[in-house]
């Protein structure tokens, strides 16, 4: 009779089954039998600091990586893609089940990544899955700096194309801008800027191949570089200074409007939100 006991128990616990999701088992939201969600290997949504170890060749990055009620995250590593030469190109990658919603991998979390160089840093920057920037230049031992989308060192705000460039960056441009006109005096920027429409070809007496539209944009310096205050078709200087009454007139008394077929009636990729024309 023991031994039918025990193998009446022995029937029950394998037909229970003991299964650990993540690996082998079900998915969380299905009551029948399925496929077990895949763990594959990717890459962290964002690398969002770099630390330098006391030997001066162990790198600590600091990651966003999947999280959720289960383990989310397996096999996270950080390897050199490159032979380190005057830049450090790293690599970090993980796996996991994210890739399914079903596994409720739903959130992030910060975890850190670690690479050991085969020779002190010194002075050379870190590159972070092709496109990260890190330098030690400017920055606070034992952290790196994290370059902003114009570089390490971008061009300091004044009359300058390259703070041009910068301000165009900031109004979301379009790809291929050109810029028409600005007015500038260190501290405050209008600029008049145009982005071809019509289909690529030679002829520039054909409208269809010099179409465009364009936008004015007005500025102000700030240390991050130039702000955006307001954008008009107008001209002169009511609608900038309705919003921004200490800006020069001497800059705007003299501009005429954006002629209709430059000026869009939709916005271009611009910030959100826009600045608009209301006091």
């Amino acid at each position: 009779m023991a031994t039918a006991l025990c193998a009446g128990i022995l029937v029950l616990l394998t037909a229970c089954g003991t299964q650990v999701y993540g690996q082998g088992g079900e998915r969380p939201d299905s009551h029948s039998t399925a496929e077990p969600i895949p763990w594959t290997t990717m890459q962290p949504s964002a690398v969002t600091g770099v630390r330098l170890g006391a030997d001066h060749r162990t790198l600590f990055l600091k990651t966003q990586v999947p999280s959720g009620a289960r383990a989310c995250v397996r096999k996270l590593k950080a390897v050199l893609t490159d032979p380190a030469t005057d830049l450090v190109r790293v690599q970090v990658t993980f796996t996991s089940p994210s890739g399914d919603r079903a596994s409720g991998c739903t959130k992030e979390s910060t975890a850190t990544a670690q690479v050991r160089l085969p020779e002190p840093l010194g002075d050379r920057d870190v590159i972070v899955d092709n496109y990260t920037h890190f330098t030690a230049d400017g920055a606070k031992p034992p952290a790196l700096r994290l370059c902003g989308k114009l570089g390490c060192t971008p061009a300091a705000t004044g009359c300058t194309a390259a703070s041009y460039d910068q301000a165009l960056m900031e109004v979301g441009a379009p790809e291929h801008t050109y810029r028409n006109s600005e007015k500038c005096d260190g501290k405050w920027l209008v600029l008049d800027f145009s982005w071809r429409t019509g289909p690529a070809c030679g002829d520039s007496t054909d409208p269809a191949c010099s179409s465009r539209l364009g936008d004015r944009w007005f500025f102000r310096a700030k240390k991050s570089g130039w702000e955006p205050i307001i954008r008009t078709s107008a001209g002169g200087c009511e609608d900038v200074r309705r919003k921004e009454p200490a800006f020069p007139t001497t800059l705007c008394e003299s501009l005429a409007p954006l002629p209709p077929s430059l000026h869009p009636t939709y916005p271009p990729s611009s910030p959100s939100p826009s600045p608009d024309t209301s006091g």
